[in-house]
């Protein structure tokens, strides 16, 4: 299998490298002597938005699948691997890419990377687990409906990108999961789990060249052909007004909006307004409407980015007596955004706030991980701390304003509301 190895890079006490195998797949490293440690992950570039809406779900509940067994080990065998020598091995599932990741001692990198390679490769899908794992996956659903907080969300979802993929719950729906066999399971993976859609992303105290070696190995039988992402960009954004009731205590909004994608050139002075709004205890949010008013308890804004949207916003647990009182309040702080510039003290704060946060996640191994793999699927090239760093003090107090006004102007708003029932 040929490779094609791009140049080190390095960043401080840590040394990035990139290396394409033959097959298309793609691994990234980070190495740090320094620590005891490694953290693997195997990202594949398929999550809820590659799904038709028949099959909606069917990226988690693969995820939860793979794990039930596969052609060389079986479930108990897996859940042992890392556990028996101190480590852990985990999944989660996104709008856009699924992860299978683990976190070890460096001696056991090995064990790690075969581990959830084996997953991802030789998945079995035993019938007998589907439809057991259909009502854990059912029971998750419940959970997440008795949780306001995030039932919102969906809600949001649905009317930022109506119509589209992207508005339905990652987790699926009740029908569309029950209706999943297992002939589904293989036949997404056969292409969505192709070669060139997956990243191996290693952070540690770790070679690149025995990672390539290991990966190289792992994927040497693998007869899966490449396949190309096909995917729709989102539909035209129209505000929307929504509002459910719910057999809940307290009221539950948020205002809304569709925003830039992660390689949009306003993602970065977004990423520090949506400090100065609602990032920590000392946001203007925070300080504004819980503070001064006492209108609640939990109050802050959001940002998420995909590869060609994004979405950002206010979310509020609230009375529901106060649920008007407090949406002219968070319309009254995107407006201020908009209207007058912040000052060269607030701005300050917040960039220092932004950097540090990220400084201060990279030292976890798993972070930097995460770090790699997420930059290698949506950018395809290794940004370094300092690169970061200087983007983010680039940032000035005209570009806060313009970036308020354009994405968060009043006409652009959703307002999405889940009430008590009366």
């Amino acid at each position: 299998m040929s490779t094609k190895k791009l140049p080190i890079a390095s960043d401080g006490s840590a040394a990035f490298a990139r290396t394409v195998l033959g097959n298309g797949v793609r691994v990234v490293t980070e190495t740090i002597p320094s620590v005891r440690s490694t953290s693997v992950g195997a990202w594949v570039m398929a999550g809820s938005r590659d799904e038709p809406a028949r099959l909606s779900g069917i990226s988690h509940l693969i995820e939860h699948m793979v794990f039930k067994g596969t052609r060389r080990r079986r479930m108990h065998h897996i859940a042992q691997r890392l556990e028996s020598v101190g480590g852990y091995l985990d999944a989660f599932t996104g709008k856009e890419y699924t992860c299978y990741y683990a976190r070890a001692l460096d001696e056991h990198t090995d064990r790690a990377l075969d581990t959830v390679c084996d997953l991802i490769l030789s998945p079995s899908f035993p019938e007998k687990a589907l439809d057991k794992e259909k009502d854990v996956v059912l029971e998750e659903m419940k959970m997440y409906d008795d949780a306001p907080e995030d039932l919102i969300f969906d809600h949001f979802d649905s009317v930022a990108y109506h119509g589209h993929a992207l508005a339905r719950p990652v987790i699926g729906y009740p029908d569309t999961v029950r209706g999943i066999q297992r002939s589904d399971l293989i036949s997404f993976v056969e292409e969505a789990y192709a070669p060139n859609r997956v990243v191996v992303a290693v952070a540690g105290n770790v070679t690149h060249e025995r990672v390539v070696e290991l990966v190289e190995r792992a994927f040497a039988d693998s007869r899966r052909p490449n396949k190309a992402p096909r995917r729709r960009r989102a539909a035209k954004y129209k505000p929307a007004d929504r509002t459910a009731v719910k057999p809940i205590s307290q009221a539950h909004l948020v205002v809304g909006t569709r925003g830039p994608g992660a390689r949009d050139a306003g993602r970065v002075p977004l990423v520090v307004l949506n400090t100065i709004l609602g990032g920590g205890m000392s946001s203007r949010l925070n300080q504004n409407i819980r503070e001064r008013y006492g209108y609640c308890y939990h109050i802050y804004s959001f940002l998420n980015f995909h590869t060609d949207s994004g979405d950002v916003g206010v979310y509020m647990g609230t009375d529901a007596a106060k649920v008007d009182r407090a949406r002219k309040l968070i319309l009254t702080e995107l407006d201020r955004l908009c209207q007058k510039e912040v000052s060269h003290r607030t701005l300050s704060r917040a960039k220092t706030q932004v950097k540090g946060s990220i400084m201060l996640g990279l030292e976890a191994m798993s972070n930097r991980m995460m770090r790699l793999g997420r930059q290698e699927l949506i950018y395809e090239q290794y940004f370094t701390l300092d690169q970061v760093m200087d983007e983010v003090d680039a940032v000035t107090a005209e570009d806060v304003r313009e970036v308020a006004c354009s994405v968060l102007g009043p006409d652009r708003l959703s307002i999405v509301v889940l009430r008590p029932t009366a």
